[in-house]
Order: structure tokens, then C-alpha cells, then sequence
């Protein structure tokens, strides 16, 4: 198993704001501006891929006996730096990329803020014009495997069948989002809630990578035997863990019911 799972938090781009629009003030004001003006074009304050700042990515990375949870960078990272280590990681493990919603969001905002930062990313853009490995499966086709966004591949690739990580990560008896949602990132941040914002993204991630464990038993990809053991060895690292909200996520997954012979 080679595998990255990926989530990204954003907050308004502010600068966008100021610039596109010609809004004046503070971030809180200008943010402000940006909802209601989003919401009288559209009826929801939920603003358009181009105008969201990214300031945490967290990945669960899987490959061979290594597991690893972890948030690019730190609190003071860039965005620019966050993005482009972010490709890096594609660039050297070349992993089953796995995400929740990434087609639909984080995908496309990364790709928008790649080109506002003049980023480079050669491996995730490959599409078979300098390895042949990438023409037919690639990270960029929404049919192919190399990018596996569960909530598009579940719902049978239909918007109408899409269905939240939180009720879905609830219902398999994962924790699902405990203290915080995307909703309360840009609350969090002015508050300087950053490490916090951090933590909950981690928390993401480890809730998709255990739907996939899921759908990898689902495919027959992983066997009964090695579905439990998996989830039992991340839950155990995640339980030896020194960093609080992982040992809070793995307490919680204590009255999981592991399947039944």
C-alpha cells in the first residue's frame, strides 16, 4: 500500500477581496463583504474556489510498514511552501492520492493557488506525455484510481448520491468531526487558532483513511483478516501517540465493532 490522503483548510483570500473587488478594512471586515456578496449571487456565504487561502494541509501517509499523520509545514509555513511540499510528496512517493471531496474542492483550489504562486508540479500534471505509466491512469481523470476521491466514487459519480465524511465516517462508527468543522476554520483563525485548525484537519484525514480501509475490504483489496489488523495498527500508533487530539480520536474509536466472522 502506497497511499496519500490529503486534506487542505482555507480561510477567505482577503488580498483576493481587495483586489478583484476594490473591499477596504481589516481581514474580519473584508471577509465579511466577500459573504454577502457571495451570498446575494449565489444564497450561500460558501465562496468560489479561486478566493480561498489555503493554510493547512494534513496527510496520512501509508507505505510498506510506515504510517504517518502529519500537517505539512507549521504554523508559520506560507501558503506557497505548504502547496509546494505538499507536490513534493507526490513528486517522491508517486501514492494513490485518497481524499474526501478533493475532485470537487481541494483539488481544484490547489490549482488555483499553484498559479497564483508560480508553483511547479510535473508528476501530479503528467498525463502520459513523459511516462506512459500516466496515460491511462492519472491524477488529473476523475475515472481513474490514482486520485480516489471516496465521496465522488461512493456516490456512483452523481452529485445528487453525495454524502458528508462526517455522517459517513459516523455511521462505519468512526469519530467524525469532534470539536471543530470546516465551517468554524475562518472563526478559529481570527481567534489565532491555527495549531487547533491543524490538529482537526489531522483528524480529517484519519477519518478518510479509515473509509478507505473500508472501501479497500469493499473492492477485495483487503481481506477480513487484514482489514481488522490495519485498523487495529493505526489505532494502537494512534493510541501511543504524545499529541492530545490523536489520543482523543483513537479513544474515541474504542467501541468500535470490529466485523463479525
Amino acid at each position: 500500500m502506497n497511499v496519500l490522503v490529503f486534506d487542505i483548510e482555507t480561510i477567505p483570500d482577503v488580498d483576493a477581496g481587495r483586489r478583484l473587488y476594490g473591499f477596504k478594512g481589516d481581514e474580519a471586515t473584508v471577509a465579511a463583504t466577500m459573504f454577502a456578496k457571495r451570498m446575494e449571487e449565489s444564497g450561500s456565504e460558501f465562496l468560489s474556489h479561486y478566493l480561498h487561502r489555503v493554510i493547512a494541509i494534513s496527510v496520512v501517509l501509508r507505505q510498506g510498514e510506515k504510517f504517518k499523520i502529519s500537517s505539512i509545514g507549521d504554523v508559520n509555513t506560507s501558503e506557497a511552501e505548504l502547496i509546494q511540499r505538499f507536490y513534493s510528496c507526490i513528486e517522491h512517493y508517486i501514492p494513490t492520492l485518497v481524499s474526501w471531496n478533493g475532485t470537487g474542492f481541494d483539488l481544484p483550489v490547489l490549482h488555483y493557488r499553484s498559479l497564483l504562486h508560480g508553483i511547479s508540479a510535473p508528476r501530479y500534471w503528467e498525463k502520459g506525455e513523459h511516462d506512459q505509466n500516466f496515460k491511462w491512469n492519472n491524477y488529473l481523470n476523475r475515472y481513474h484510481d490514482r486520485h480516489t476521491d471516496l465521496m465522488d466514487v461512493l456516490a456512483a459519480y452523481s452529485a445528487r448520491a453525495n454524502a458528508p465524511l462526517d455522517d459517513i465516517a459516523k455511521l462505519l462508527g468512526f469519530p467524525g468531526k469532534m470539536d471543530m468543522s470546516g465551517a468554524k476554520t475562518w472563526e478559529a483563525y481570527l481567534a489565532g487558532e491555527l495549531a487547533a485548525i491543524r490538529d482537526y484537519c489531522e483528524t480529517d484525514v484519519l477519518n478518510t483513511f479509515l473509509i478507505y480501509l473500508r472501501f479497500m475490504l469493499l473492492q477485495g483489496k483487503l481481506s477480513r483478516d487484514n482489514y481488522q489488523r490495519e485498523l487495529q495498527f493505526v489505532l494502537n500508533l494512534l493510541r501511543a501517540s504524545e499529541q492530545p487530539h490523536l489520543q482523543t480520536f483513537a479513544t474515541a474509536c474504542d467501541n468500535i465493532s470490529f466485523l463479525a466472522e
